[in-house]
């Protein structure tokens, strides 16, 4: 969840007081809040010479791979190398990045005008019919530019029927040889810049959300609240993870009906949008008074956050900084590795145009860390039938060392500071 500290200090001394007997009534705020938040520039997004780049930097490899082309589905990939914003269905909508010259983007005929208002770059445009292949459409197109002889890679996530039919028609295909993996983990600084402005957005919406959390809310209450704060300081509301109580002992939730009471957790993990660039932070707090259990488990949690942080170090293994948190919690008494009471989950997960893609931090991953990668970082601890307690702020790598995108608290009492 994401309430920064800084947030809460800012709070006026009777506030927090206020905040540690119970918030105002719901809502008491929002419209107030929202009607005069304080606005956070936006960097530009994307542009095409950025894009150009990606696509040159993704050739030089597919020479050195020996492959022809590759292939890339409706879905961040697509945005990433095209700018086209589009999903996934039946009705295949792609691009094929071949070796030299411009893309080809693909796509059904009815929705060409509408792709077209996000391609962000000089491409071959082919539409086809509901009747005809677009697989037929790809392989004469490669075959067009002599590439048919060369096998195709295709990126992680393109789905079966979209590269089986290319084999069927006699194109080769194979895995894209890491090749959009290792474009796209590692950000630039504009990428570094829209993420940056997602989470100041975050931290932003958590401060005002935080002091409307009222005793009886639920969790689509406190939600609304948040995602009418990031919308109102104009990035596009990703997730609102709200967890109550017992709720928040299991990573993602329960089923089961939720509210605030006295005493009990409220695990929060929220995240936005700024160009498609995202954030997600998480942040714990107790409803009035944290009991001495709750506040050793928080600090506890904020230790390991920062034993994480502090391994972080370029060329270091990634899975590196998930053994040492676990390490640090089974001396503890937690665990040991994913047992609970304990961390049931990695220590953190690659961020960008994903909420989760490469490099995670977990156990036996051995990439080592570089200039520009993003991830999350946070080792919660889970209880299970009582609480859990998980604070989540971003990282990217820079040559001297890691950054945060946002500063995590540094005290239960202070969740949004």
């Amino acid at each position: 969840m994401m309430t920064g500290r800084r947030a809460f200090l800012g709070m006026s001394a009777a506030t927090a007081g206020l905040y540690a007997l119970g918030p105002p009534a719901a809502g008491a705020n929002s419209a107030a809040g929202s009607a005069t938040a304080k606005a956070i520039t936006l960097p530009p997004p994307i542009g095409a010479a950025e894009r150009l780049q990606r696509i040159a930097k993704a050739q030089a490899m597919m020479r050195a791979a020996g492959l022809g082309a590759i292939l890339v589905e409706a879905g961040s990939s697509l945005v990433y190398f095209t700018g086209v914003q589009w999903w996934r269905s039946e009705r295949l909508t792609a691009a094929v990045i071949p070796v030299e010259g411009d893309a080809l983007v693909v796509t059904p005929a009815f929705e060409e005008p509408s792709v077209r208002e996000t391609l962000g770059v000089p491409a071959d445009v082919r539409v086809w019919n509901e009747h005809e292949s677009p697989h037929a459409l790809i392989a004469d197109w490669l075959r067009a530019r002599k590439l048919g002889a060369r096998p195709v890679g295709v990126e992680q996530t393109v789905r079966f029927f979209a590269f089986d039919a290319l084999a069927k028609l006699g194109i080769a295909t194979r895995d894209d040889a890491g090749i959009v993996r290792a474009c796209r983990v590692v950000k630039s600084p504009a990428e570094l810049a829209l993420m940056q402005a997602a989470s100041d957005i975050t931290i932003a919406a958590y401060r005002e959300t935080g002091p409307q959390i009222a005793r009886g809310m639920t969790p689509k209450d406190i939600g609304r609240i948040m995602s009418g704060a990031m919308a109102a300081r104009g990035a596009t509301p990703g997730f609102t993870l709200i967890l109550l109580g017992e709720a928040s002992a299991y990573p993602h939730g329960s089923g089961k009906p939720q509210e605030v009471r006295d005493g009990e957790i409220v695990l929060m993990d929220c995240g936005c949008t700024v160009e498609g660039y995202q954030s997600d932070i998480s942040r714990t707090l107790v409803f009035g008074e944290a009991t001495r259990g709750q506040r050793a488990v928080w600090d506890l949690v904020r230790r390991g956050q920062q034993i994480a942080f502090d391994a972080a170090k370029v060329g270091t293994p990634a899975g590196e900084l998930d053994d040492a948190v676990r390490a640090a919690y089974v001396a503890a008494g937690y665990g040991p590795g994913y047992k609970l009471p304990g961390t049931s989950h990695r220590t953190g997960h690659g961020i960008g145009l994903d909420g989760h893609e490469p490099v995670n931090l977990v156990h036996g991953e051995t990439t080592p860390l570089a200039p520009g990668m993003c991830f999350s970082d946070e080792p919660g601890i889970y209880i299970p039938g009582r609480y859990g307690v998980r604070l989540e702020d971003c990282i990217y790598m820079t040559a001297a060392g890691p950054r945060w995108f946002s500063v995590p608290p540094s005290s239960i009492d202070a969740p949004f500071a």
